[in-house]
């Protein structure tokens, strides 16, 4: 069998096996991602070993699945960005913003520190402690909903922190990255982060610049011409080299630029057009690869003896630095401790952002094997708890109101 044909048979079995995946997670009330990362890892060498099949054993279509998968990557930011609205997360006020910046600090100060007591160099532990910052709020309000309190003051201030959380989260790795890159072998640290943060300032101020006023006016026109599907084309085109740019010019990864694309579009009149025919296209080839990805570069038999330790360590800090983080800015905006523990047990859950860091540290050499194991394993693990708390927690709120008008309460709280 030709390389060719080697690659259609095993997009065919992944995308397929991924839907189906998903759909039987979310049958058993699971978050699809649970499921499609869990047909990844049994694919992968974990269990079967797809790729080691002689049917299938090409490196070349390998590497294209691999390529198609960090595509997936870039498709995904730009649906996120698609779906961030600053106005609704400047509405949460002070609580969201708290809780965000703090469930992102503490989890990089105790993966960090957590790290660095196995054994691993500075560097890398504080990719791993970058990599646990990282939130998901998709179950969170998947539950959320089925307890009919997404309105309530803890359900939005959850989903203003999670906002806030995805932009730091993303921030903080391209300065990591940037500030790495730029600093290798240079004398003058100093000299060289500064050089490194001009270029990102002046990626943004361009990247903005065009967002605002060029952007609307390109689509309106595009619009207006006579191309099939000619928005969501313009879309790809400009999401595309918006990543480009953030690597070229500005030292950010690439998903930064992707994440800020789907932002500027999503202040144009024409974001339905552009979310419908970007999800469709995202959801139904390029994510299913990624997410499958995932599990087929894992391989679970690599964990042993201290492996299996630090993986239960690492899920226990995801646990608890959230917990407390989250937890502590909701009380210094105002919550009650009750309330900002709600907000802190809803921060817990991790998935696509944290992926895609791991993602990234791994293809750079910042992360080995056995620690993206162990994250995938997070994942999962921070995943399954989660609905599992809420409800807990929810289920002993006996006086607080089901229905919250935040924007309201949070003027009172200000004022004292």
């Amino acid at each position: 069998m030709t390389p060719i044909l080697q690659l259609l048979l095993e997009l065919a079995i992944l995308i397929a096996a991924t839907k189906a995946a998903g759909y039987v997670a979310t049958q058993l009330k699971q978050p699809s991602v649970l499921g499609q990362l869990l047909v990844g890892l049994a694919l992968g060498p974990s269990l079967i070993g797809l790729f080691e099949w002689p049917v299938l054993d090409s490196a070349l279509s390998h590497e294209v699945i691999l390529d198609l998968a960090e595509i997936g990557v870039i498709f995904l930011m730009f649906v996120a960005g698609l779906e961030v609205d600053i106005q609704d997360m400047l509405k949460t006020g002070r609580v969201a913003i708290l809780a965000g910046t703090l469930g992102v600090v503490t989890p990089i100060v105790m993966g960090a520190g957590s790290a660095l007591l196995f054994g691993n160099a500075l560097s890398p532990s504080i990719f791993i402690g970058l990599i646990l910052s990282a939130t998901s709020v998709s179950i969170s309000a998947q539950t959320l909903l089925e307890l009919n309190v997404l309105r309530s003051k803890e359900g939005l201030a959850l989903l203003g922190a999670a906002v806030a959380d995805d932009v730091l989260v993303i921030l903080a790795l391209s300065i990591f990255l940037a500030i790495g890159a730029g600093s290798a072998g240079a004398g003058n640290a100093a000299g060289d982060i500064a050089i490194v943060i001009a270029k990102m300032a002046l990626y943004f101020a361009g990247a903005v610049g065009i967002g605002v006023f060029i952007l609307p006016r390109l689509t309106d026109l595009v619009h207006r011409l006579r191309i099939s599907e000619g928005v969501v084309a313009l879309a790809i085109v400009v999401m595309l080299l918006y990543a480009l740019s953030a690597e070229v010019v500005g030292q950010l990864a690439a998903i930064t630029g992707a994440f800020l694309a789907g932002v500027m579009f999503g202040r144009t009149r024409h974001r339905e057009e552009i979310e419908q025919g970007m999800h469709t296209l995202s959801y139904a080839f390029f994510v299913p690869l990624f997410l499958v990805s995932i599990g087929l570069e894992a391989d679970v038999r690599s964990l042993a003896g201290s492996g299996v330790v630090f993986a239960l360590v690492i899920v226990l800090v995801a646990i608890v630095s959230k917990v407390i983080g989250c937890g502590l800015g909701a009380r210094l905006g105002g919550m009650s401790w009750p309330q900002a523990g709600r907000v802190g047990l809803g921060m817990i859950s991790r998935g696509e952002v944290g992926l895609i860091v791991a993602t990234v540290g791994l293809r750079r050499g910042l992360i080995d094997e056995t620690v993206f194991v162990t994250i995938v394993i997070m994942v999962l693990a921070t995943t399954l708890v989660t609905p599992f708390l809420l409800r807990w927690a929810f289920a002993r709120r006996v006086s607080e109101p089901r229905e919250i008008t935040y924007v309201a309460e949070s003027a009172r709280t200000s004022d004292g």
